[in-house]
């Protein structure tokens, strides 16, 4: 998510900082501006939509000579995609741009208002340079400034800072969120969200670890901190093209969406999974108030996310829960009634069929909520409400990271009703914290774990098909997990509830039927295991995941046994995904492209 640049050198520094904002446009943007310093002046320009509207407010800017500059592509996450919401933010005499959350920036900003700094922005970014400037007015010591800021911030960040106090150096800092500084035989220094914006600039780079600070100068070259002590620069020679830098050294822009969901998963918790409650900024308090049920309306991997968290609605937050695919409850002549909560999830927000059952809720006088991964997108714009998913943009067809930041989402919502209706206690919503901040760390791919379904995945290339099974929030799981296979593998996968396996579909079970068992520890283990030995009886071919060895499995894959469900969720989701990737990669398949398919569905 959000793209930044930086650049101090003698070059057209526009150009410098446009042309690296274009190599991160992969990463997904609404906004984008950039900031420039020369002879102790900064100009600064922000526009809303594609970077072309930027060029277009720039034409007449030529910065030629020697300066610096700092730019910056936004993905929404508070406040609007405006021009004022946009990046660089300005304080008297600085200004900044940061990629990241701020988690207590409204603790930060409640401090700053009390003290009579105005906000013009309505975005975390902007208590960054207020804070900063406070800082130099009572230490008048610019770099003093700087580490006092990052000192007191907590969240993700990457930022960097330039300032008219100090305008022969760009400050930066970074933390969780992506950070990269280079330079070249000129002397001339960049900055970038990741090796694209570099490559064809910066001959050797430094990749940024958390908590490292610094400061960067034409005479003084690369300064870098950590802990307040000075540390060793380990320069690499910057080599690859632009689409590899893009894809991160991933094969597939899929399989680096997968490695992603870790990071994602920090930027979706981050501000709302408090110590002792959820809190959603964009809700109203009272936006509950006379709701007794819930429909949620999607399609494919947004249904299949829907149907999961509806027994975390119905179990948590005690409340009457329906999931509806979107195609067909257009047609079917709904019952829709004023007291219940219509909420609709799309990754694009441009889903049309999703988009006209919101339609027929909106003018029946429902109450609406959007869980999207796209701010100011057809669905956002109808919607009452709207939570964003915060994954970034998602470039390959078959969902991954958007699958996981919607269940994050929507496992917090239900807990935020919990709170509302009080149908849990502070101790039991204190424990769901605790559990949903461990899930950055479930879903982090080893690489024992990808080898193992690498070489497993060579068994699955034939046979007559796929069953994934699996019960309760696992059995909408094995639909998603089925989903992936079909989509990128062009083999045939069905999901079903573990439990219906007798009831008809067990009549395929036989040596060339692959079934892909999804066994957690904390629910309904041993029913689960007795739905797989019926398979097994008529000579499945079983591979188990599961924290527990199945002795009857074929093959096994190991999860680490959890006291959550939603940990071996997430778990599972993971390996589900690499299997997927696997399969189709040994199949020869375009992995990111798959036949028949497109990203965004915006026709009935």
């Amino acid at each position: 998510m959000c793209g930044i640049v930086g650049y101090i050198g003698d070059e057209d520094i526009k150009e410098v900082l446009v042309d690296g904002l274009r190599e991160l446009e992969y990463r997904g943007y609404d906004s984008a501006g950039i900031a420039v310093l020369q002879d102790n002046e900064i100009q600064s320009f922000k526009a809303v939509g594609k970077l072309k509207n930027l060029e277009e407010k720039t034409k007449n800017f030529n910065p030629h000579a020697f300066g610096m500059g700092i730019g910056h592509t936004r993905w929404a996450t508070h406040g609007k995609p405006t021009e004022i919401n946009a990046h660089p933010h300005l304080g008297e005499f600085s200004y900044v741009v940061h990629n990241g959350i701020i988690e207590n920036y409204q603790e930060l900003k409640k401090e700053l208002q009390a003290e009579g700094v105005r906000f013009l922005s309505q975005t975390d970014t902007e208590v960054i340079v207020h804070l900063f400037e406070k800082s130099y007015k009572a230490l008048n010591d610019p770099m003093q400034a700087f580490e006092a800021t990052v000192n007191k911030l907590e969240g993700a960040y990457a930022v960097l800072l330039m300032t008219k106090v100090d305008p022969d150096r760009i400050y930066f800092a970074k933390n969780g969120s992506p950070m990269i500084v280079g330079n070249n035989d000129k002397n001339d220094i960049f900055f970038g969200s990741s090796d694209a914006a570099l490559i064809g600039k910066a001959t050797e780079v430094i990749y940024l670890d958390d908590g490292d600070y610094g400061y960067t100068s034409a005479k003084e070259g690369i300064t870098l901190l950590h802990n307040g002590k000075e540390k060793t620069l380990n320069k690499k020679a910057l080599l690859g093209d632009k689409i590899s830098a893009q894809k991160g050294g991933f094969r597939f822009f899929m399989e680096k969406e997968i490695y992603e969901q870790s990071e994602v998963l920090v930027d979706t918790v981050m501000g709302r999974a408090l110590d002792t409650k959820i809190q959603f900024e964009e809700l109203d308090p009272n936006f509950f108030d006379g709701i007794d049920g819930i429909t949620i309306c999607a399609c494919g991997t947004s249904y299949n996310s829907g149907l999961a968290c509806a027994y975390l609605f119905e179990r948590q937050a005690k409340i009457r829960t329906n999931v509806e695919i979107a195609s067909e409850f257009r047609y079917k002549e709904p019952l829709l009634d004023p007291k219940t909560l219509f909420v609709v999830i799309s990754q694009s927000g441009e889903t049309a069929d999703t988009l006209e059952a919101l339609k027929m809720a909106r003018d029946a006088g429902l109450k609406t909520l959007a869980i999207c991964n796209v701010d100011n997108s057809s669905i956002v714009r109808i919607s009452d409400y709207t939570l964003l998913t915060r994954a970034g943009i998602e470039k390959g067809v078959a969902s991954t990271k958007a699958f996981a930041t919607q269940v994050m989402v929507m496992w917090m919502l239900s807990l935020y009703i919990a709170q509302h209706k009080k149908t849990m206690s502070e101790e039991e919503i204190s424990a769901e914290i605790q559990a949903i901040r461990h899930i950055p760390q479930a879903v982090k791919v080893n690489d024992k774990l990808h080898e193992k379904v690498k070489r497993l995945s060579k068994r699955y290339l034939h046979g007559h098909g796929f069953f994934f099974i699996g019960r309760d929030l696992f059995y909408p799981l094995a639909l998603e997990g089925a989903l992936k296979l079909k989509e990128i593998s062009y083999l045939h996968a069905e999901g079903y509830p573990a439990g219906e396996m007798k009831h008809g579909p067990i009549a395929l079970a036989d040596s060339e039927l692959f079934t892909i068992a999804l066994m957690p520890k904390n629910i309904h283990y041993d029913k689960v295991k007795s739905n797989v030995e019926e398979l097994s009886a008529r000579d499945a071919t079983i591979l188990a995941i599961s924290p527990e060895r199945f002795e009857l499995a074929d093959d096994y894959v190991h999860t680490y046994c959890s006291d959550h469900a939603m940990s071996e969720f997430f778990e599972m989701m993971v390996v589900t995904q690499l299997l997927a990737l696997e399969i189709s990669v040994r199949l020869g398949n375009d992995v990111d492209m798959p036949r028949n398919l497109a990203k965004s569905v915006t026709v009935e």
